[in-house]
C-alpha cells in the first residue's frame, strides 16, 4: 500500500528559515510542496521520508533565498493490483460505491464489481445483497427491490468494507482558458479526480467486515452446539 519513491527537486529556503538546520528546512520546503498531491503514475505523496543527497545552498540573483538541488525519498500511496485494503463507505448512488481511508476518497466500486444479486435501493440511498435463494434465474432489479426488507444485506454509508484493488487511473487534466474550435468554444469534460482506484467485493471474503464477523460467530455458535 505504502512505498518509497526516489525525487528530484531543487528547493528554496526562505531567508527567515536560516537559523533552522539545513536538512530541516529543507525537508519542511518539500513536505509543503509535495504532501498530499498526485504524482502522475506515482501516487499519492504522504511526507518525505529521508535526504539521500543534498547539494550546495546558493543565492540567485535577485533572490534572497537558498537553492538546494535535493534527491529524497518521498512516503508513497499506491495500492498494487489485487491487494485487499480496508475502508470506510462514503456514499452510494446508482453507478457504485466511494469509499474512504481518511486521508483518500477516491475508491470506488462499480457495480460490477458489487456481490451479486444486488441492487441500490433509492429511498435508503445504499446497494443491498441479497442472498441466494433456491431460484435458478437472477433475479431482475425490480424483483429484488420487492424482496422483503428483512432478507437484504444493505452496504451502508460509514460500514467497513474489505475490498481488492482491481484497476486505477491516473488523470492529468491539461490547465488553462476554455479551448475554442472553428469558433466554438469546446465543453471540457467535468472536472475529475487526478488518482482513483477501483475495488471489487464480489469474492469470497470481501464486503462488509461485519457479514463475516456475524457469518463467523455463527459457524462457532453451530459449532459448540453440536459438540
Amino acid at each position: 500500500m505504502f512505498s518509497l519513491s526516489i525525487i528530484k527537486d531543487t528547493v528554496a529556503v526562505q531567508p527567515s528559515q536560516f537559523g533552522v538546520p539545513a536538512d530541516e528546512a529543507i525537508t519542511a520546503e518539500l513536505n509543503k510542496k509535495y504532501a498530499n498531491r498526485v504524482l502522475h503514475d506515482v501516487g499519492l505523496c504522504i511526507c518525505v521520508f529521508d535526504l539521500t543527497q543534498v547539494g550546495e545552498g546558493k543565492v540567485r540573483y535577485g533572490d534572497g533565498c537558498l537553492w538546494y538541488k535535493t534527491v529524497f525519498r518521498m512516503v508513497i500511496f499506491r495500492p498494487f493490483i489485487s491487494e485487499v485494503v480496508i475502508a470506510k463507505v462514503k456514499s452510494s448512488d446508482e453507478d457504485g460505491i466511494r469509499l474512504t481511508m481518511g486521508f483518500f476518497d477516491d475508491i470506488y466500486i462499480p457495480t460490477a464489481y458489487l456481490p451479486q444479486p444486488s441492487t441500490f435501493d433509492s429511498n435508503e440511498r445504499a446497494h443491498f445483497w441479497l442472498p441466494p435463494g433456491e431460484e435458478s434465474e437472477a433475479p431482475t432489479s425490480q424483483q429484488l427491490l420487492d424482496s422483503p426488507v428483512a432478507d437484504r444485506m444493505y452496504i451502508d454509508q460509514g460500514e467497513v468494507l474489505r475490498v481488492r484493488v482491481e484497476a486505477e487511473d491516473f488523470y492529468d487534466d491539461e490547465p488553462g482558458p476554455p479551448k475554442m474550435a472553428e469558433g466554438v468554444q469546446v465543453v471540457r469534460d467535468p472536472k475529475r479526480a487526478p488518482y482513483n482506484i477501483i475495488c471489487s467485493i464480489a469474492e469470497q471474503g470481501l464486503g462488509p467486515v461485519a457479514w463475516w464477523l456475524e457469518a463467523q460467530q455463527t459457524g462457532e455458535d453451530d459449532a459448540m452446539q453440536e459438540g
